[in-house]
């Protein structure tokens, strides 16, 4: 029994902390709206719940003094939110003060940036109104007033650039230019009363110019059109007068043309009438000497006929002589032309031999020529790789020069007046080697240094006049 009741007593704890779980679970559970971000901050990481975040729209608010489970949340907006600026006291280049009204519209970037910056959207917005105030504080006091009162879209454009790299620290950018809604004085000033006054005068002015100016051009319309119109009427009135005149003498010209008219027919009956009789004398005439001329061609033809027969006739004669020529000539031309090919194929094989000839020679030679030099350089190649046999032709060639020397230095001795004198462990051969540095160049230098310092001493004086006396 004992038994039962405690096993139901676990049960029922059991129970009782998964319903609580259950409980604070549903208490805590937070779905996120369509058009908001939740920036959730655990003890190990940060995450953003809600639309395109990839993180889900679900989290769990549990308390932060909850250990492992608690959580810190910042609430901002993903829908486009605006700033507004109202009576901002600002100032012109000339220090002149008024005041603004500003609008201005963002929308979060980048919800995790933002998060760092700012504890809640409220701080969010405060932040943005102050750097927002700073540039247009900045832009506004480097222009004049009027200015300023001309270019207001202008000026939108310059806020949204000046303010757009700072935003991007905060996470945030613009959805659309700053808009400027309201200028007005500030205070008991009156410069944009002014201003506006100056300027409805100026308006008032060019309207009445305006007026004046059309009222004057109505007129002067009015006068050019009476001028035209009398202008128009005297024109008709001289159209018709001109008309008149015209017709009259129109009138005229037809009666005399008419009677030109006539008289000129009558003429010309007359005339037609003398032309028929020469027509007819000059027909008769014509008629008989066409006669005559068709008779005389007649007989010029049947001669032409004649004649023609028998120049074809000769023509055809010499055409069939001629061809017969043409004939005759074309078979020697054949004869001859097979004779000079066989003659020129006969020159062509023989060249053509003689050539082979001496293509085979000179391929022979230049195979004999490429031998000798392959050999050569075959040999050049060895040498070239062998520093032993280099080193042993180089002692071969110091030993026919030395040769030579000898012989000349035996030859030169056996007809010099020299004395040698060989002391202990010398030799001919090393006393002739230091009589030639002695007589070279070097050996010249060497005599002079010495005779140039023997001369710096008394006695060495003495020894150098001695020699040279004994020379003289």
């Amino acid at each position: 029994m004992n038994e039962n009741l405690l096993l139901l007593t676990i049960i029922g704890a059991v129970v009782l902390v998964l319903g609580l779980g259950l409980l604070l679970a549903l208490l805590y559970r937070r779905v996120v709206r369509t058009n908001e971000v939740h920036i959730v901050q655990t003890s190990h990481d940060t995450k953003s719940f809600g639309k395109d975040t990839n993180n889900g729209n679900v989290y769990y608010a549990f308390p932060s003094w909850i250990p492992k489970l608690g959580v810190s949340t910042i609430v901002l907006p993903m829908s486009v939110f605006d700033v507004r600026i109202n009576d901002y006291e600002a100032y012109d280049l000339e220090r002149l003060p008024f005041k603004v009204d500003l609008t201005a519209f963002f929308r979060i970037a980048e919800s995790n940036l933002a998060a760092q910056r700012v504890s809640n959207f409220e701080d969010l917005q405060a932040q943005l109104e102050a750097i927002i105030q700073g540039s247009v504080r900045s832009i506004l006091s480097s222009k004049n007033l009027n200015d300023i009162l001309q270019m207001r879209s202008e000026l939108g454009q310059d806020f949204t650039d000046a303010v757009r790299e700072q935003l991007r620290n905060w996470g945030v950018e613009p959805v659309k230019t700053i808009e400027l809604m309201d200028i007005r004085d500030s205070g008991d000033s009156k410069v944009i009363h002014n201003i506006m006054a100056i300027k409805q005068s100026d308006i008032e002015r060019e309207s009445r110019t305006e007026v004046a100016r059309n009222q004057k051009e109505a007129q002067l319309a009015e006068i050019e059109a009476k001028k035209e119109a009398d202008i128009k009427r005297q024109e008709a009135e001289q159209a018709v007068g001109m008309k008149t005149v015209e017709n009259h003498r129109e009138v005229a010209l037809q009666e005399q043309k008419a009677q030109q008219q006539i008289e000129s027919e009558r003429k010309i009956t007359a005339e037609q009438e003398m032309a028929v009789q020469r027509v007819n004398s000059t027909r008769q005439a014509e008629i008989a000497k066409d006669v005559a001329i068709v008779n005389a061609e007649k007989d010029q033809r049947e001669r032409e006929i004649k004649a023609e027969a028998d120049r074809n006739v000769a023509v055809v004669n010499a055409e069939a002589e001629r061809t017969r020529q043409i004939l005759i000539a074309e078979g020697q031309k054949e004869q001859a032309f097979l004779a000079a090919a066989a003659n020129l194929e006969t020159k062509d094989k023989e060249a053509q031999g003689i050539a082979k000839i001496g293509s085979a020679e000179a391929e022979a030679r230049k195979l004999l020529e490429i031998s000798l030099v392959s050999g050569q350089i075959q040999l050049a190649q060895e040498i070239g790789e062998n520093e032993g046999y280099q080193r042993y032709l180089v002692e071969i060639r110091k030993v026919e020069a030395d040769e030579k020397i000898g012989i000349e230095q035996a030859k030169a001795l056996s007809s010099a007046d020299l004395k040698l004198i060989v002391n202990d462990g010398g030799s001919v051969a090393g006393g002739m080697d230091k009589l030639s540095k002695l007589l070279s160049s070097q050996g010249g230098a060497n005599v002079g240094a010495m005779l140039e310092s023997l001369g710096q001493f008394e006695n060495g004086q003495k020894l150098i006049e001695r020699f040279t006396k004994s020379e003289e």
